[in-house]
């Protein structure tokens, strides 16, 4: 797909702890590839396009540390966001005890979009002998909530695509990400031109 033709422009976040597969997921879906990745200093930031629900789509997806020290560091790119991605490990408790205790909080802090969609993900199903958050406790989070909620796999790749296609279907669906998604389109946000929302967001670092 040519970089320039694409009808919206939509901006996704991933948050979660350290270690819990959020760079492996991001790679998974990008490239296709697994790999075990060292954690993320600050912010990495991958670029794809994609065709779903009839429209090109263009996806600019941050990808935060989860470590306590970046995350004053983080705190500025839920600006204008509209899907953030909070990722656990089904292996970790405290990983998951967290998302109420420290990311959800951050959310209600940060996110500037009010209707933003938030999709939970449950990660390491690979490691089925060694879970130890049941998949209700997953259903049950998201719904009090109001996430999407899937468990995946980024080593297998199980629901990887699925867990960001649901997403961006989510997102096409609520017409006021529809009309954020829709200015700027067709420019290069490295360039002049660049979306009110990245300016923003990348003045940080």
């Amino acid at each position: 797909m040519e970089s320039a033709e694409f009808d919206y422009l939509f901006k996704m976040l991933m948050i979660g702890d350290s270690g819990v597969g959020k760079s492996s997921l991001l790679l998974s879906f990008t490239s296709e590839t697994f790999e075990d990745l060292s954690p993320t200093i600050g912010v990495d930031f991958k670029v794809k396009f994609v065709d779903i629900g009839g429209k090109k789509l263009k996806l600019a997806i941050w990808d935060t540390a989860g470590q306590e020290r970046f995350r004053t560091l983080t705190s500025s790119y839920y600006r204008g966001a509209q899907g953030i991605i909070l990722v656990y490990d089904v292996t970790r408790r405290e990983t998951f005890t967290n998302l109420s205790e420290v990311w959800a909080k951050e959310i209600d802090l940060y996110s500037t979009n009010q209707d933003c969609i938030k999709m939970l993900v449950g990660n390491k199903v690979d490691k089925e002998s060694d879970r130890v958050v049941t998949k209700k406790e997953g259903i049950n989070f998201a719904r009090e909530y109001g996430c999407l909620f899937i468990e995946c796999s980024a080593k297998t790749r199980v629901n990887v695509q699925q867990c960001f296609e649901e997403l961006v279907l989510k997102i096409l669906d609520t017409p006021s990400l529809l009309s954020e998604g829709s200015r700027g389109v067709k420019k290069n946000i490295f360039k002049e031109n660049k979306p009110q929302s990245i300016t923003a967001n990348s003045s940080c670092c």
